[in-house]
């Protein structure tokens, strides 16, 4: 390749070459300083997300929102977002918390992603991805350039720590209708290696955000359908946390008719009936009352109580229907928490 067009090349490919080194030189010189608890950006200063309002990307689902997310997002729906508020890494930008960075840098990053072998650079290269994830505009950008399935292969990586910032990453992108599009090729890779690995890890939950988020609409349930069995074993040995972040997927699905049967047809273990005793942690008693009232719900809709469909002993519905459950649900009518109380009684009628 010779002429000017050739020369404008090469000086490319050094501009670009000389931007990776001068992220490799801003990652390491943060690393020599010290390793910081290192998290992903909060959205409430991102704004809005492609195709979904202000405010829809959350830290969580409150105690108001038990019924996990609307299958209109705009209407309101629950987005899982990971973030820490501990000081952020020394990135490119080296500025303030709020700082963003643009399309070029963003670029440099996944270049410096792809080539880079220091656990360390690729960890901190995906959190800083991560943060800036976290803001609709980059959310596009990053798709545009190409940048998801470069973060997705990260999710492959032996390094527990590097698995876990690529799902935090992915799970901030996932917040955008066109980003989940290209996502959704990994939720097979995802569940694997949610119901595979260390119970409770941090890769695990990190998995199971994402899989919530996935799960926000009803556009992509369908691949969790071989997983639902997985779902419930990992609920009932997981510890709180873990539990909370179960029913919230769980949530998600069960507000969708078309996985009613599903997951009504899982093999359940009988101690799920144990989630509604009166000790029980109030943000799973509640989410595990709102599940059993969404399943009644999709059943009245869809008509399958009339249908009568076919369920083995051991089944999510033989557990949901039998005379133990009922009782303990109208125990907790007496419950200390006004709240549990209320659910209970919107709840008894459909027993």
């Amino acid at each position: 390749m010779g002429g000017p067009r050739g020369a404008g090349w090469v000086a490319a490919g050094l501009l670009l070459g000389a931007g990776a080194c001068y992220c490799i030189y801003r990652l390491t010189r943060g690393r020599r300083r010290g390793d910081r608890e290192l998290g992903i950006r909060s959205s409430k200063s991102a704004g809005g997300t492609a195709g979904f309002p202000a405010g829809a990307l959350e830290e969580g689902t409150s105690e108001g929102q038990l019924c996990g997310r609307s299958a209109r997002p705009q209407t309101g729906g629950t987005w899982e977002s990971q973030w820490s508020k501990t000081s952020q890494p020394e990135d490119l930008t080296d500025g303030s918390y709020d700082d963003v960075l643009n399309a070029e840098q963003l670029q440099k990053l996944l270049y410096l992603l792809e080539s880079a072998e220091d656990p360390v650079i690729i960890e901190r290269v995906l959190i800083t991805l991560g943060n800036n994830a976290a803001f609709s505009v980059n959310q596009a950008i990053i798709r545009e350039l190409g940048g998801i399935p470069i973060v997705a292969n990260k999710i492959n990586h032996s390094n527990q720590s590097i698995k876990e910032k690529a799902l935090n990453a992915l799970n901030n992108l996932s917040v955008n209708v066109e980003n989940q599009i290209k996502i959704k090729i990994y939720i097979s890779q995802v569940c694997e290696d949610v119901f595979s690995g260390p119970l409770n890890s941090a890769v695990q939950l990190a998995g199971l955000r994402l899989l919530t988020n996935m799960t926000v609409t009803n556009d992509h349930q369908h691949m969790l359908h071989s997983y639902i069995t997985d779902l419930f074993q990992v609920l009932l040995t997981g510890n709180g946390n873990t539990k909370v972040q179960v029913l919230k997927l769980l949530l998600n699905l069960s507000e969708n008719p078309a996985m009613t049967e599903g997951l009504l047809r899982a093999q359940v273990d009988s101690s799920f009936l144990s989630l509604y005793d009166s000790h029980v942690a109030k943000e799973i008693l509640l989410r595990v009352l709102t599940l059993f009232q969404n399943i009644k719900n999709c059943l009245k809709i869809e008509g399958h109580l009339a249908a009568q469909p076919t369920f083995t002993e051991g089944s999510l519905f033989f557990l949901l229907h039998g005379e133990e459950c009922a009782q303990k649900i109208r125990a907790l009518v007496d419950h200390h928490d006004a709240e549990v109380k209320e659910k209970v009684v919107t709840v008894i009628p459909k027993i």
